[in-house]
């Protein structure tokens, strides 16, 4: 059953068409790729996913409704959390205290339920930022000051913060940017490990391709604002169309 269902979703700039007619439609539980060159209109699509911006025409529906005219804090409640490009954490705050802030906010200087249905006071807050943490393989950090952290450790404690609000669908930008190779093999087994305990359905758009093919269950190939192939891994590499849009021979190998 589909999460999520893009329909003839355009979007223009001035005289830019970022968004050409994208359809897409994503399956609960899976792990759905979208790939392309810089300028192919990906980050934007991802916006409109989690109301940044508003498409001028279509539809983008989360299971059932209508994602169009709502706020981001409205979409985020919905159960849809992001993943951004560069990591927005409370650099001052510890890690611990980074993962707790999801679940309480901070209204007339002390902690209140904000939307998290199953904590009502600060222990239990804790608590379940802790069994986050361990669950990210952070807890032994949890009094670190975020700001000391490498960046990989930073990618995972935002990664901390979107699980902490028990989301039904996830999205990472970019998820292993500026990332080493060892902390990007971390990252695929950590998602990977994330799909099978919790069966969150996952959106990533990213241009390692060994990330990519390690994950996708379905591959989605934007170029130029329009979405070129969307398939099955196996079928993206062998596509003509992706390897002169994109891909090319070594991306693939």
């Amino acid at each position: 059953m589909a999460i999520l269902q893009v329909r003839n979703v355009n979007k223009r700039f001035g005289g830019l068409q970022a968004l050409n007619d994208v359809n897409l439609s994503v399956e609960e539980g899976s792990i759905h790729a979208i790939i392309g060159p810089n300028g192919a209109g990906k980050s934007t699509l991802l916006n409109c996913f989690v109301g940044r911006l508003t498409p001028d025409t279509g539809t983008v529906m989360f299971n059932g409704k209508s994602l169009l005219g709502i706020s981001p804090h409205e979409i985020n409640q919905a159960g849809v959390s992001r993943v951004f490009q560069t990591p927005e954490i409370f650099t001052d705050l510890t890690i611990l205290e980074n993962v707790m802030i999801p679940t309480f906010a901070h209204r007339d200087g002390s902690f209140k339920v904000n939307w998290w249905p199953r904590v009502d006071n600060e222990t239990q807050t804790r608590d379940h930022a802790m069994g986050v943490l361990e669950e990210i393989g952070l807890a032994d950090k949890k009094d670190i000051v975020a700001s000391a952290l490498s960046r990989g450790d930073k990618r995972r404690l935002e990664m901390a913060m979107c699980l902490a609000q028990d989301p039904k669908l996830l999205l990472l930008d970019e998820p292993t940017a500026g990332m080493s190779r060892a902390d990007t093999n971390a990252t695929i087994d950590l998602l990977k490990r994330i799909g099978e305990t919790r069966g969150i359905t996952k959106i990533i758009i990213e241009h390692d391709m060994h990330v990519v093919f390690s994950l996708a269950d379905k591959i989605a190939v934007l170029a130029q604002g329009a979405v070129i192939a969307e398939d099955l891994p196996e079928n993206i590499k062998t596509d003509p169309r992706v390897k002169e849009a994109y891909l090319g021979e070594e991306a693939v190998a």
